[in-house]
């Protein structure tokens, strides 16, 4: 369901270009080039996911899958846009964007190196609600279908965009009231935040799967930190997604719809735009980082000038964290069935992120057709103020 109702605050969307869109199917970007190893590693490297079975070639040979397979959470480095082009549909003057949430559906297939994943987009609805942050402000859901070469479902997603107007975000200044400093860290400090990183790789490095029939509600999963973030660790996150490479990427536009969303331009404020003209001779100006959407998560001036005031990480990436989380607990023979994460705010520059989950309910029927355990995630920072929320249902052993 589509709803324009909003309150007042000067500033208004403009959203004629949105509301006749709904429920269409959309176009957008498509990858030349098959799953690579080295597209593999990259990613885990960028998500600091050391599973062995998804980098290490030795061992990857010497467990069940015979060799190097991703994580499941691949499909949003196979995509482009970050999972979020049918979130983004409809030109919006002087908007920007940032990510709410995803909900993912896993369909059991284990993407290999040399596959090629393809997309099918649809805009799925919208609405508009008054925020602190900026005003009147649009949250865009839209699904993308994600088939392996010989058309095999593998995932689909949901995503939802958060787009509002820049120059009211820059003017109310939430975040920088509400920001801290950045914090500083101690070498004690660090040192404990290595040990619960290094507690938690060796809590299921051989990926041995819990049974079924023993795992107990109220049971605790391992917990797990990333950090300190920093313009190093966002960057190599950026770089991880293969849309970014030069020339990786075509656009692509579904047959039978008139006008589908493509590449038009979103409406982005001057100096993020997505230059695709200028980008046919330079190929930086369709980068992202240089020029677009995403310049203000490694640039803190940019950042203030979309309201976000300090650099920040990327949606996608916290979706990714979780995914992986659950599927290191599940091992090998474990299988994360469904996800949906809402994202209550941003990793910024020089905070660190704590995982939680905890199984909250076993399901011996589901739509499934088979027993699911059910598990809570969350994700939080190091003063407790929560970034993610999260509720999946995962597929062990019977045993």
């Amino acid at each position: 369901m589509s709803s324009a109702e909003s309150g007042r605050s000067g500033a208004g969307l403009d959203l004629s270009d949105v509301e006749h869109r709904v429920g269409q199917r959309v176009g957008g970007g498509a990858q030349w080039d098959a799953c690579a190893p080295t597209d593999i590693r990259r990613w885990v490297m960028a998500l600091d996911y050391p599973n062995p079975i998804h980098w290490d070639e030795e061992f990857a040979r010497s467990s069940k899958f015979g060799g190097l397979v991703a994580p499941q959470s691949i499909a949003a480095s196979l995509d482009c846009g970050h999972g979020v082009q049918p979130a983004c549909v409809g030109r919006i003057p002087g908007s920007h964007l940032i990510f709410g949430g995803e909900e993912w559906w896993f369909y059991g297939y284990r993407v290999r190196p040399g596959d090629r994943l393809t997309q099918e987009r649809r805009f799925h609805d919208y609405k508009v609600t008054e925020t602190k942050f900026a005003g009147p402000t649009l949250f865009q859901r839209g699904d993308t279908l994600h088939r392996n070469q010989d058309g095999t479902p593998v995932a689909k997603e949901r995503s939802t965009s958060i787009r509002y107007l820049a120059a009211e975000a820059e003017r109310r200044k939430m975040y920088a009231s509400k920001l801290p400093p950045k914090p500083r860290w101690t070498a004690e400090t660090l040192v404990e935040i290595e040990r619960i990183r290094r507690d938690w790789i060796e809590s299921n490095r051989q990926g041995v799967s819990p049974l079924y029939g023993e795992v107990k509600v109220g049971e605790k999963l391992p917990r797990r930190v990333i950090g300190p973030h920093s313009i190093a660790s966002f960057t190599t996150e950026y770089r991880a997604f293969r849309e970014n490479i030069w020339g990786e990427m075509h656009w692509t536009a579904p047959q039978g719809v008139k006008d589908p969303w493509i590449n038009q331009d979103a409406g982005w404020v001057k100096g993020f735009e997505i230059r695709d003209d200028l980008a046919k001779i330079d190929p930086r100006y369709r980068d992202g980082l240089y020029t677009g959407p995403s310049r203000g998560h490694i640039d803190e001036e940019k950042a203030d000038e979309i309201g976000m005031s300090r650099a920040y990480g990327y949606g996608a990436t916290m979706g990714a964290w979780v995914t992986d989380y659950l599927a290191y607990w599940a091992g090998h023979d474990g299988f994360v069935r469904h996800v949906k994460s809402s994202f209550r705010g941003p990793a910024w520059e020089r905070d660190v992120t704590y995982f939680q989950g905890e199984v909250t309910a076993k399901e011996p029927e589901t739509a499934w057709g088979l027993p699911l355990v059910a598990v809570k995630v969350t994700l939080a920072n190091q003063d407790g103020t929560v970034l993610v929320d999260a509720a999946a249902e995962v597929e062990l052993p019977l045993g």
